[in-house]
């Protein structure tokens, strides 16, 4: 079975996770896991390239983000939350938080634009 690898906790790098996080594509993974719970790596649905997506997973498991678990031929992700919140508190739900803010501004300003041209 393949094993992947996690920073320890005292190894997480704020500059790392900062880093990590400021890419749309892991941002988007990220606001997914923050639910809770797995989600396997096929279940994600981005229109990327298999070795883009990877890349990106394994970005967010290096800077000790996400958790990625190997169960027969399916791998599975989770957000380190405990180990972040340890290590940087409110940091996680503060930019996801951020990013969903955001998001709903850029969707009501081009639905104002689309208005104003129609």
């Amino acid at each position: 079975m393949r094993t992947f690898y996690h920073p320890a906790r005292e190894q997480i790098e704020l500059a790392s996770v900062l880093y990590a996080l400021s890419d749309p594509v892991r941002l988007s993974i990220v606001e997914t896991l923050s639910g809770g719970g797995e989600v396997s790596c096929g279940e994600f649905g981005m229109d990327l390239p298999k070795s883009t997506v990877s890349h990106h997973f394994r970005v967010l498991r290096e800077a000790g983000v996400t958790k990625t678990r190997a169960q027969s031929t399916r791998v599975f992700l989770s957000l380190r939350r405990d180990d972040l919140e340890a290590r940087f508190p409110g940091l996680l739900d503060s930019i996801v938080s951020a990013n969903r803010k955001s998001e709903r501004g850029r969707a009501r300003a081009a639905a104002r634009k689309e208005v104003s041209h129609a």
